[in-house]
């Protein structure tokens, strides 16, 4: 049955910077849920002061603990960059900037990265010797190959959880221009002649040397694990997916997750530059608006008015009516006729006297004049609250569009070969 070799490294979890006391078991694991501590001591470990293979059982006062080899190195490899870059800081007046070797150790761009490597499943996995001797030539490898930029500080063998498994720590570094050693991990790998896996793009966190490394390292893992008589899984897959390389996975998924939200960015982003531009010429758009409203209310205000006094003419002249009818008054009766007559032409001609009422009254409006002067009444009236309003919702619209943009995708450490 094929195996799978796995290699996941990071820096930074969600306690902060990786811990390496967890490697070399340098707390109680009595209580580790986790760990079968009867299996502690036949962990092995390695680091780069005592530079010996030394089994957990084995551990004695003389045994230097992997947090205190990190110390220690960095103290060594890093104290003239550290003094030398305080010493600048304090020329230039900003001695708030000075720090230790220990704050570059627990930094999470210059800490060590921690890597743990893997073949098999808690149900299906390999020896550990197998593992034990894949991992050892992978490092002599490396070592060979790029010892001058990056420097394994310790690795541990873990033979107490569910799968064997290694945790590899290292750190990157380069002699800067002061010619002091300095962690510096993209910069190293530039000088070991990593190119950018995109190299027409401008670098960033999806395109970067640390990933060529990562690349060049898991094929390295694969062709010496193949050397063990190893089958492997030769489809690598990330994030629960096949692929072929890291790099395409996370462009993918970047591609997805910007496709779901590029249409209401670019919607959002386009009301913003409309209300913009019309913002900016305030004096012009508030103008336009109240014209547009003055037109409206000469188009239908009027017929409303209109129709409204007419109405309350034809109610009134319904009531004379009535009361001409009513009236028992005999030596009018002729009078009253001929009056009812007139009434009733005066009722037939309201309507059409209502369209030239109108019809008078809109050209009145429609005078330049006339509308000048109503809409800077309408203008100034208006222009507080519109403003308000206006700012307000550009407001909105920019602080929506900048939540969209600024919609940042958390780079998963694991890679799974």
């Amino acid at each position: 049955m094929k195996q799978r070799a796995t290699r996941h490294d990071g820096r930074v979890g969600s306690h902060g910077v990786y811990n390496p006391i967890h490697n070399d078991r340098e707390f109680d694991v009595e209580n580790a849920e986790d760990i079968n501590a009867e299996l502690t001591e036949n962990n092995i470990y390695w680091n780069c002061i005592d530079q010996k293979l030394v089994r957990h059982k084995d551990l004695d006062e003389n045994s230097t603990p992997f947090h205190k080899v990190e110390k220690e190195f960095y103290d060594l490899f890093y104290k003239d960059h550290m003094d030398h870059q305080n010493q600048r800081n304090i020329e230039a007046r900003h001695p708030e900037r000075n720090r230790t070797t220990d704050d570059l150790r627990t930094n999470p761009k210059t800490c060590p990265e921690e890597t743990i490597y893997q073949i098999g499943t808690k149900d299906n996995h390999v020896d550990y010797e197998i593992l034990l001797m894949a991992f050892s030539e992978l490092i002599s490898e490396i070592s060979q190959r790029y010892g001058s930029h990056v420097h394994t500080l310790d690795w541990a063998l873990h033979l107490d959880e569910g799968t064997p498994h290694i945790h590899e720590r290292h750190v990157f570094d380069v002699i800067n221009k002061y010619g002091d050693r300095q962690p510096k991990q993209e910069q190293a790998l530039k000088e070991l002649g990593f190119e950018l896996p995109f190299p027409d793009k401008k670098s960033g966190k999806y395109n970067n040397r640390k990933m060529s490394f990562d690349a060049e390292c898991r094929k390295l893992f694969m062709d010496i694990c193949k050397k063990y008589g190893l089958e492997l899984e030769e489809e690598p897959i990330y994030g629960g997916q096949k692929y072929k390389e890291k790099t395409e996975y996370i462009i993918d998924k970047i591609n997805t997750d910007l496709g779901n939200i590029t249409a209401k960015y670019e919607t959002k982003q386009t009301e913003y530059l409309e209300l913009k531009e019309k913002l900016s010429d305030t004096k012009g758009f508030i103008k336009e608006l109240s014209e547009i409203a003055y037109d409206k209310a000469c188009e239908s205000l009027v017929d409303s008015i209109a129709e409204g006094v007419l109405k309350e003419e034809v109610k009134e002249i319904n009531r004379i009516k009535k009361e001409i009818l009513e009236s028992d008054n005999i030596l009018s009766k002729v009078v009253s006729k001929f009056a009812i007559e007139q009434v009733d032409k005066i009722l037939n001609s309201l309507s059409a006297v209502k369209a030239r009422v109108v019809k008078a009254v809109k050209k009145s409006f429609a005078n330049t004049n006339t509308k000048e002067n109503i809409t800077k009444v309408i203008a100034e009236k208006a222009k507080p609250s519109l403003l308000e309003a206006l700012h307000k919702e550009r407001d909105d619209i920019a602080t929506n569009s900048k939540e969209v943009s600024n919609h940042v995708y958390k780079k998963n450490q694991d890679q799974s070969l």
